[in-house]
Order: structure tokens, then sequence, then C-alpha cells
């Protein structure tokens, strides 16, 4: 076969105890998954969950022990943290049941949802899709995926980050308001979900602003951590 142009690299993810690379196919963001961030984000129902994705030029390896560095994205002034737990489909399904739903894990590893909030809250104004503010390069700095046989199935632990050493959140991850077999549940309706695909699933409260040359350090309980450089 002959293409017109290079065809790009496969995106992948180290898995964490192993050679092996995980390869990336498409990410799945949960919206206001948290009780807190909902309130602090203006919404107090438990509606429905909904998604939006990312692109695969989203993703960052974050090595453990290393700081990586990533640039202030073009078209903002107002850019933002949320840390979340990413989990990572290992089979494929439609209409999963919540109790069938860990059957499809491969595994988990902890991630940032890097926001342009300022475009963000300009489409939530007018209606519009949130790509700007959500989709774009390096938007999504991630860990090596720990695979569900190590982990167990994760339902809790402490989900954390800090800019500069100082903490900005914090929360139990059992404090979800759609969990992440019920959101796999309700994805897997409108999707079929595949091996490579991630799903990222919300941030609690706290969620901020940072600037050139912020450091962001990132734990999940049973999962590990990140360190990121804005820069």
């Amino acid at each position: 076969m002959t293409y017109t142009f290079p065809a790009p690299p496969v995106t992948a993810v180290p898995v964490q105890g192993s050679d092996a690379q995980f390869p990336v196919r498409n990410i799945y963001c949960v919206g206001r998954n948290y009780w807190a961030h909902r309130e602090e984000m203006g919404v107090t129902d438990r509606d429905p969950p909904f998604f939006f994705t990312k692109v695969r030029d989203a993703i960052v390896y974050c090595a453990p022990g290393a700081t990586v560095e990533i640039p202030y994205p073009p078209e903002t002034s107002n850019y933002h943290h949320e840390i979340e737990l990413v989990v990572a489909i290992g089979k494929e399904g439609a209409n999963i049941s919540k109790a069938d739903a860990a059957s499809h894990i491969f595994g988990y590893a902890i991630g940032l949802d890097m926001t342009r909030r300022d475009l963000q809250s300009q489409a939530k104004d007018k209606g519009r899709p949130w790509d700007n503010g959500k989709s774009f390069q390096y938007s999504a700095p991630m860990g090596e995926i720990v695979p569900i046989a190590k982990t167990g199935e994760i339902v809790d632990g402490r989900i954390a980050l800090s800019v500069n050493g100082t903490i900005r959140q914090d929360a139990p991850m059992d404090e979800m308001i759609w969990s992440v077999s019920e959101t796999i549940e309700d994805l897997s309706r409108f999707h079929t979900l595949y091996p490579g695909d991630l799903i990222l699933t919300g941030t609690p409260a706290g969620v901020g602003p940072v600037v050139v040359g912020d450091v962001m350090e990132g734990s999940a309980e049973n999962v590990g951590t990140l360190r990121v450089k804005i820069v």
C-alpha cells in the first residue's frame, strides 16, 4: 500500500512491568463527574453522564519520576488543570452492563485533562462544541498504564494534584457521581468500545489556572504519579 505522505506514528503509552505499549485508539472524557466540581461549575443536578473527546495528539507520556514539559497553548489566557483517573479499555464491547464493565478494563493510569477554560466558556455560552477548549495537542499528559490484574478494580482511593507544592485538588474517587462501571455502561450504549480506547473519568473540585513555570504534581492511589511543568 502507498500513502500520499508518511503515516503518523502510533500513539502509545507504556504498560507498567512490561515492554509492551498500549496503542491508543479513541479518547473519551466524562464531563463534571464529581459533585463538588459540578457545583463549582454551576450545576447541581444529577443528569446522565455526558462525553467529549480529545485528539490522540493530546497524549503526552509522563514517565515515573520524570518532569515532563508541555507548552502553554496558544489563544488562551486561562489555562486550567484537571486531574483524572484514566481507564484503559482492553476488550471490545457495546451495550456493556455495569456488572460486566470491569471485564473490559485493561488497566488504569493517572492523567490530566488540560483545558483552555476561556475558550470552553465562550463555546458553552454560544451553544457550540468544546473542541477548542478541550481537544488540542499536549492536553492529556498521562502516566504509565497499570494492568487491572495488578490493581484490582478501582472503586475508591484518593486522587490529588498540587501546583508548586500547594494542594489544589484532593478527593476520594468514590465521590464520582457516575462510577467507572456506570460510565462504561452508559458510554457503550452510544459507541462500541475497542481495545486501545481511553476514558478520562472526570475531575474533583479545585480546578484552576496554571501559568508558564508552574509545576503540577498529581497522584492517584494504587495507580501512580505524574509531574508536569508548563513552559
